[in-house]
């Protein structure tokens, strides 16, 4: 048995939504995403190997749909998901098991916005060049959006969530325009969670801060 024999049936189409036909790794990957979202906002480690799920689903789904900036970033999201699960486990330094919430210093503002233009910039050119990408702006500006996120949500910084939601503002009219409308109500629910995830985020920070003084005049 061959990989396309065992991924065969994953693409085929389980219901149709809107007059489009929905696929098995649609529908695993609106689940996984869900999930994985859900456990972030909370802090829950078990985010990162319901994440590396929700990306191996996404890499097929978006193949297929000819999101191939998309495609080969759920590669990078695996890797940066091998970062983040060992940060957010081993990253709080001594005396601390827990990674715990910070803000995003001016310092990586300064690095992700720079490597986000040129990002932007670079994948655009390659994809109206060497793919029949037909939205090539618009899937690399969420592609490079999507990587500054992932790095800040390694880190758990509190504005790793507005990257998120720049992202998920774009992709929900972008997915209706590839025909992926399961995938579109997906990141419509992302939005709601992330809108969750930065208030939990916030919540944590602020209490935390908040602790900081007392035990410093202690």
């Amino acid at each position: 048995m061959s990989l396309a024999d065992i991924l065969d049936p994953l693409q085929q189409p389980l219901v149709t939504v809107l007059d489009t036909p929905v696929s098995w790794t649609e529908v695993l990957g609106f689940g996984s995403g869900a999930l994985c979202v859900w456990l972030v906002a909370r802090q829950h480690i078990a985010n990162w190997p319901i994440g590396i799920a929700n990306n191996l689903f996404f890499i097929l789904l978006f193949t297929q749909a000819g999101l191939y900036a998309d495609a080969g970033l759920q590669i990078v999201f695996i890797t940066l998901a091998a970062y983040g699960w060992w940060t957010w486990t081993h990253g709080g330094g001594p005396g601390t098991a827990v990674l715990p919430v910070r803000r995003t210093t001016r310092a990586e503002w300064a690095w992700l916005l720079a490597a986000g233009v040129v990002g932007t910039a670079a994948i655009t050119l390659l994809l109206s060049r060497a793919t029949d990408s037909t939205v090539p702006f618009w899937d690399a500006a969420t592609t490079s959006l999507s990587l500054m996120a992932t790095y800040g949500q390694c880190r758990k910084r509190l504005e790793s969530w507005w990257l998120w939601i720049a992202a998920d503002v774009v992709y929900i009219p972008l997915y209706v325009h590839k025909g992926l409308h399961l995938t579109s109500l997906l990141y419509a629910g992302f939005l709601a969670l992330c809108v969750v995830g930065l208030r939990n985020w916030h919540r944590d920070l602020t209490a935390r801060e908040a602790r900081t003084p007392a035990v410093t005049a202690a």
